[in-house]
């Protein structure tokens, strides 16, 4: 396992890290102790950073996590969740709530402290309370010894820089903008680096768009999108490939980006994807798959409200 460090933070964190969304049944149900096990094969192989959110699975993936943990010397493991995003459409970036967030993920962890909160998907609240209200409070429940570093995570890039402007936070977390089909969180890769913020890529599947199987229904692609999408993938199935490891061999690759996450509950697929990460990538099928993925190179969709879009 390779480590990078996780910006100012100064924590030594995977390149490939835990993301625990699937322990709370988002894809499909898991069995808590198939949960376990999952999270045990991840530390075991040299992942040592998680992340999670009380969103996930409305409060089971940190239940379940919290079992996984139970045990676990806490040295061994760098903790990440998230305030904020309780549902679908339940934001709440009050300073009362995000603190009582903070107490109720602590117990349902079983620890007693977390090293990165973040506030999360913030596009979809007021990013002027994020500043004025969120981060203090957040910073409150560091002087507490609650937690140790504080981040932010959404999917507009724009968000990152209203934030940074005019606040100082430790940790960013981007998804589905360093994949191979959109890279443009490498173009913030330079203010970000400035900051000395540490980088945080999710869904370098492209939340299922770089896959076999292909997205889910509710995926916000638009038709384009999806259809380059699945052409790259038949080309690697032809070239007796599969787009998923491709996928995830690039987005690693880059050290720019201190950690990836990989959501699974599964411990065949923590075994599957650090194997890939140890094989050499190959060149010439990534050179014509970001080929057929041109037309739609760095194409986004909104998310949250417009004006932080």
């Amino acid at each position: 396992m390779e480590y990078r460090t996780l910006g100012k933070t100064g924590l030594s964190v995977s390149v490939i890290s835990y993301g625990a969304s699937p322990l709370g049944g988002v894809f499909h149900n898991v069995r808590e102790t198939q949960g376990v096990e999952t999270v045990h094969t991840a530390l075991e192989m040299g992942m040592n950073y998680i992340d999670c959110s009380p969103y996930y699975g409305l409060t089971k993936a940190e239940s379940v996590l919290g079992m996984a943990l139970k045990g676990v010397e806490r040295n061994r493991y760098i903790l990440a969740t998230k305030v904020g995003r309780y549902g679908d459409d339940e934001f709440d970036f009050s300073a009362e709530r995000v603190t009582r967030s903070i107490d109720e993920s602590l117990e349902r962890l079983g620890v007693d402290h977390i090293d990165v909160i973040q506030c999360h998907d913030i596009e979809f609240g007021s990013i002027r309370q994020v500043i004025d209200e969120t981060i203090p409070a957040l910073r409150w429940a560091r002087e507490q010894g609650k937690v140790r570093f504080i981040g932010v995570t959404g999917l507009p890039l724009t968000i990152f820089r209203k934030v940074l402007d005019e606040i100082e936070i430790d940790t960013v977390l981007s998804y589905c903008h360093y994949c191979l089909n959109d890279v443009t969180l490498d173009s913030l890769s330079p203010y970000l680096n400035e900051k000395r913020v540490g980088v945080i890529n999710a869904s370098a599947l492209s939340m299922g768009l770089l896959t076999n199987s292909g997205p889910p229904d509710w995926h916000p692609a638009p038709a384009l999108i999806r259809d380059h999408c699945a052409k790259a993938a038949a080309h690697c199935r032809e070239r007796g490939a599969d787009i998923a490891k491709l996928a995830l061999q690039f987005a690693l690759a880059n050290p720019r980006i201190h950690t990836t996450l990989v959501g699974t509950a599964r411990p065949e697929n923590i075994r599957k994807n650090i194997e890939w990460m140890n094989e050499p990538i190959d060149e010439t099928l990534l050179a014509e798959v970001r080929d057929i993925l041109k037309p739609i190179q760095d194409q986004t969709w909104p998310s949250g409200r417009t004006e932080n879009n």
